[in-house]
């Protein structure tokens, strides 16, 4: 049973954000090198159990919210300024940290919220007729099913002058098609490559001449790695949880209902989770509930590699 350092937070971690790079960090593709055993997951919701000396803000008993290795565990600790205090335990908050900063369908889901309270003409990839039918309640104006409809070309007649913002996680020929469809002087931004991420060939290349298309357009790439930009987290995460509390961002979760393996309770099921994640049939945030209610301090576990 781990103790709280003097500016640290002892946390019962209730529930766990499932994420892509889930697989990245525990192949060691993150920090090459890195023997096991090492913590996993990266973040959580649970309940304050001890609080540092040297904490401010914070009491036994609140609920809060983290970003902090080793979520994947019944109790840990992590620096206090890395929580972020909550009014309820609600799994929902888990979508507003790296989904909703990154801001998948649980990425996606915010990035169209997002847009769209930014006053823009939003158009959403997806894999399945329900998904589109989830983004469009969502207000995502042209939901484009990938499987169906034939990306290029959705693009290429509806969109003729190109796309002036893109945002991309998929990579492969997804990410071609994002590059040939940019508009002048447009941008993409690169989250992520999830097409790659179960391959043993974690790189990928672009097969186009990306200098011509760039230089033609006045069009840039930008990547865009969360762990970069730790120092504004505090300020998206409040923002983010205020526009939930105020109803203007919608947080579905997906625990796993019907799912193989579901619903995810306990550390056995982050297994079953991490491949609903990947299978693309999930719905929302992917959520592991960590703790029962009746967990106790003698029987804590961290699960590790």
């Amino acid at each position: 049973m781990p103790r709280a350092g003097s500016r640290e937070l002892l946390v019962r971690t209730s529930y766990a954000g499932i994420n892509a790079s889930d697989i990245n960090w525990t192949a060691g593709r993150y920090l090459p090198g890195l023997q096991p055993p090492f913590d996993t997951g990266f973040e959580g919701l649970g309940k304050v159990v001890e609080v540092g000396k040297d904490c401010k803000g914070f009491q036994t008993g609140d609920s809060v919210l983290f970003m902090h290795a080793g979520s994947f565990s019944e109790y840990l600790t992590l620096p206090y300024r890395k929580a972020t205090l909550l009014p309820r335990l609600d799994p929902a908050y888990l979508s507003l940290l790296v989904s909703g900063c990154t801001a998948s369908i649980a990425l996606e889901k915010f990035a169209v919220q997002l847009a769209k309270l930014a006053g823009c003409h939003v158009i959403g990839t997806c894999s399945t007729d329900e998904k589109a039918d989830f983004l469009r309640g969502l207000g995502c104006d042209r939901p484009i099913n990938y499987k169906k409809e034939n990306l290029k070309s959705v693009l290429r007649e509806e969109y003729p002058r190109g796309v002036d913002v893109m945002y991309e996680g998929i990579g492969g020929e997804i990410f071609n098609t994002c590059v040939k469809n940019l508009a002048t002087k447009g941008k993409l931004v690169v989250i992520g490559f999830i097409e790659s991420y179960k391959s043993s060939n974690f790189s990928t290349r672009p097969t186009l001449p990306l200098h011509q298309i760039l230089l033609s357009k006045s069009a840039s790439i930008r990547g865009f790695f969360l762990n970069d930009y730790v120092a504004d987290l505090p300020s998206h995460i409040s923002r983010l949880c205020q526009l939930y509390e105020q109803g203007q961002l919608k947080a579905l979760v997906d625990v796993g209902e019907g799912a193989p393996g579901g619903p995810f309770r306990g550390l056995e099921s982050v297994y079953d989770a991490v491949d609903h994640l990947f299978s693309g049939c999930n719905r929302g945030k992917v959520v592991v509930e960590i703790s029962p209610p009746q967990a106790t301090p003698e029987s804590a576990t961290r699960a590790k590699l």
